[in-house]
């Protein structure tokens, strides 16, 4: 579709115009108990607060209302788990059952407004029922990535100083199970903070000891509940008061946490799950993340039971539960019409089954749109899942302070031409402009840094916990009445954005700025890669010089040297010897996250012989020492782990 058929530039223009009048109009979708006076107050916070004086409930809006508004029967969650062998449909009626009773449990333990929860679940559907148990009494929750180091999860609970931690006794990964009591034990003995109560839901793999006087049985409490007719109803909350905290990954000293407000987040979201993403009420929606992220809280749990859709729960991976096509499985068996997922999981995909051949097993007729995010897409793999799906594959572009997508190709409007390797174009509320050292936009094709204009739209924090000062110097510092991203990237003469990686992702090679994220899309591009990474190493001449490390799709005979060859030409003809790209190592895995980033940041340090820590969100730490090893057969990487 042109842009003069899409809705889009009408609509977004008018929400930069006139963004009270188009922020009203959005809240429509929403219950509310209480509507205020303005829509926006720019002397309320930090850069102004969205929906002051109005009052509402989330977990009225997400459940409440479909249960008793005629969605009382049509499932709320599917929960799907290969690893556990389970499976499970959960109705709304249901739904309203299960959390307004665990809703009564926290209110036995001395749960109320405002306090809060932190949970530390794996994906089953009880952690579902958890957070939305907190909305539904104003408590605050704030969700630990399953399995989280016990020092992660220690300087999270000390920040939060929850009354209450909700826990299970286990995760379950594919080659293991990972106990989470023992890190839980572990976690509060690190911590000075100590939390009045911990309910533990025992899972049947693992049963988890429990220390009298501080742990309770959920199974049993909730039991209890129930034949006591325990159950708490929805409490009126502020739309600006803090629905959740959630602390980013991969931080150091003090965690810096999220806040997000409960008002102007249901609004971005309702809006959202239409106008971007193009599902409607009793659709089924499948975000295939984790709770833990970002995107598993919009997009697991809040947009589409927001919206009436049903939402599917998947504790699984991409490949080896069982196989490659475990994702099309799901698909066929829920009629799944949108799926969001990470270019990394497509990739892993990609790599065990570079034919589709296992696509072809599976009727995949209901799925509509495939949406990326997580990480730069790559053009190759974006191509590969557009031919092999023959559906749409739409990148956007998100973080974990926004809380919903900055820029996308809004399908629910009347898609614009899709531009492989663009993550789209802003979404309403946001103006994205890119900016060169001194904060001045730099024009149409020029590599700068990503800023959004204030007041952010709905849906974004606004501020830090408790380190309002912490949010000024870490994003509204530097460019002055912008928000810095500290992504990197360029504008195209349509305004279609492309961000090619962390504003320290951006290389200096001889005095030339050089984008990492685009020597990934040539590495990409070659026949036989199947993933990629591209990292800037020291360099006592020229600064930095890029290092390429590869990893092959299933089935290639070639010799890597070859390979390796033909990659550093590949990289000579199409960004020209400026890039300075003679270094390319084939390796068997890339190191990455539980959610799937690469750990890019942490291969450079390797490669520069710096100390460094492990990532406390590492999925395979073994991945870091082969990483290490092939490095040190180039003669590089002396230093290890702190």
């Amino acid at each position: 579709m042109s842009a003069a058929a899409s809705r889009y530039p009408s609509l977004h223009a008018r929400s930069i115009a006139d963004p009270e009048g188009f922020w009203r109009e959005a809240a429509r979708a929403i219950d509310w108990i209480e509507e205020g006076a303005r829509v926006f107050d720019p002397a309320l916070g930090i850069y102004g607060r969205w929906f002051p004086g109005w009052t509402t409930n989330v977990c009225h809006n997400a459940v409440d209302r479909h249960a008793e508004g005629g969605r009382g029967g049509q499932p709320a969650i599917f929960y799907d788990s290969p690893v556990a062998g389970a499976q499970r449909s959960v109705t709304y009626a249901e739904l309203k059952d299960e959390v307004s009773l665990l809703a009564g449990v926290l209110r036995e333990l001395g749960v109320g407004k405002g306090d809060r929860v932190v949970i530390y679940m794996p994906m089953i559907p009880e952690a579902v029922f958890a957070m939305l148990a907190c909305a539904r009494i104003g408590a605050v929750h704030s969700v630990v990535f399953g399995g989280f180091a016990a020092a992660e999860l220690a300087s999270r609970i000390e920040d939060a100083q929850p009354k209450v931690v909700l826990s299970a006794s286990c995760g379950i990964e594919p080659s293991r199970l990972v106990q989470y009591k023992p890190l839980l034990d572990l976690a509060l003995t690190m911590a000075k903070h100590r939390p009045e109560a911990c309910l533990i839901f025992q899972r049947p793999q693992v049963e988890a000891k429990l220390v009298a006087g501080r742990d309770h049985d959920w199974a049993t409490r909730c039991a209890q509940a129930r034949a006591a007719g325990t159950r708490a109803d929805c409490v009126p909350v502020e739309a600006t008061d803090p629905l959740y905290i959630l602390y980013t990954s991969g931080t150091t000293g003090k965690p810096k946490g999220v806040v997000r407000d409960s008002g102007g987040y249901m609004v971005a979201l309702r809006w959202s799950m239409e106008g971007l993403y193009d599902v409607r009420p009793g659709e089924v929606y499948w975000s295939a993340s984790d709770i833990g992220w970002v995107v598993g809280h919009s997009y697991i749990i809040y947009a589409p039971l927001l919206t009436g859709c049903t939402t599917v729960l998947y504790e699984g991976k991409p490949v080896g539960t069982p196989d490659a096509g475990a994702f099309w499985r799901v698909i066929e068996q829920y009629k799944v019409a949108a799926l969001f997922t990470a270019p990394t999981a497509l990739r892993a995909i990609k790599k065990e089954d570079p034919k589709g051949r296992l696509m072809g097993a599976y009727d995949r007729s209901s799925l509509r749109t495939l949406f990326l995010a997580g990480e730069r897409a790559d053009p190759d793999t974006v191509e590969w899942a557009k031919a092999r799906l023959g559906v749409p594959v739409v990148d956007h572009w998100w973080q974990t302070e926004r809380g919903w997508a900055i820029a996308g190709n809004p399908v629910g409007l009347g898609a614009l031409p899709i531009r492989v390797g663009s993550t789209g174009v802003p979404m309403p509320g946001y103006q994205v402009d890119i900016l060169d050292e001194g904060g001045h936009p730099v024009g149409p094709d020029r590599m700068g840094s990503i800023a959004i204009k204030l007041p952010l739209p709905p849906g974004c924090l606004p501020t830090l916990w408790r380190q309002d000062e912490r949010f000024r110097e870490s994003y509204l510092v530097d460019f002055p009445g912008y928000y810095k991203t500290a992504d990197a990237g360029f504008t195209d003469a349509n305004g279609q954005l492309f961000i090619m990686g962390r504003t320290d992702d951006i290389i200096n090679v001889a005095g030339h700025r050089l984008s990492t994220g685009g020597m990934e899309e040539v590495l990409a591009a070659h026949a036989d890669v199947a993933e990629c990474a591209v990292i800037g190493i020291h360099d006592e001449l020229k600064g930095e010089v890029p290092c390429g490390f590869v990893v092959l799709k299933a089935g290639v005979a070639r010799s890597p040297a070859d390979i390796e060859a033909e990659i550093v030409a590949l990289v000579r003809e199409r960004i020209g010897p400026v890039a300075a790209f003679r270094l390319a190592i084939t390796v068997n895995r890339l190191p990455k996250t539980r959610s799937g980033k690469i750990l890019r940041g942490t291969m450079k340090k390797i490669a520069d012989a710096e100390p460094w820590n492990m990532p406390a969100t590492i999925d395979d730490p073994a991945a870091l020492d082969e990483i290490a090893a092939a490095l040190g057969a180039r003669g590089l990487a002396k230093v290890t782990a702190a």
